[in-house]
């Protein structure tokens, strides 16, 4: 039922009692409010304004647009990048704890972090909603390219593409330059600072 709403299909009179007999309507705008408020408290507003209230989040949709793809596509990229940069930090000792009293109550407080709102702006700061241009003067592209690194470790190709049009060989001249500099290091497939 509400796949149909967001598709925007006639419903059957059967259809219909269901619709108001379940209060589908106000289903999907808690739906709509609850991804909206996720987004947001991610930074990725920007992927919220494409992606909440089109049909294909529950059920498979082959009609998608182009836009809803990319957008799909962008989603998952940032949540593996996030997911990579919290497991280099819980590697190092850091975790951020929702609930430290619950979730870690014999665990000093050492190298824990309680989660709240100051965490979002670096959230988003990390998750940038529009890619850069990937600079053209070696410098500017040294730093950009630490500033990333900034953010915790991550692999070329993540690197790459928080850039417009993925410069991979330009990313690659510059992580190597750094290396030899002695200001990024790779272990395995990551690079960090």
């Amino acid at each position: 039922m509400l796949e149909k709403l967001r598709t925007g299909e006639p419903l059957t009179s059967k259809e219909k009692a269901i619709h108001e007999q379940g209060l589908v309507s106000v289903l999907k705008e808690l739906h709509d409010d609850l991804d909206r408020a996720v987004f947001d408290a991610y930074g990725w507003s920007d992927l919220g304004d494409i992606l909440v209230g089109l049909p294909g989040a529950t059920t498979p949709y082959p009609e998608k647009s182009e836009a809803q793809a990319e957008a799909e596509e962008e989603l998952l990229k940032r949540l593996v990048d996030l997911n990579h940069q919290r497991a280099a930090e819980e590697a190092q000792g850091h975790v951020r704890w929702l609930r430290p009293e619950y979730q870690a109550p014999n665990e000093t407080q050492q190298g824990i972090e309680l989660v709240d709102d100051a965490d979002a702006p670096a959230i988003a700061a990390a998750n940038p909603a529009k890619k850069a241009t990937f600079p053209k003067e070696m410098h500017e592209q040294i730093r950009v390219v630490l500033d990333q690194l900034q953010t915790g470790p991550m692999e070329l190709e993540t690197l790459a593409a928080n850039f417009k049009r993925k410069p991979v060989k330009g990313v690659t001249a510059v992580l190597s330059a750094l290396e030899v500099l002695g200001k990024a290091k790779q272990d395995g497939a990551v690079w960090r600072v």
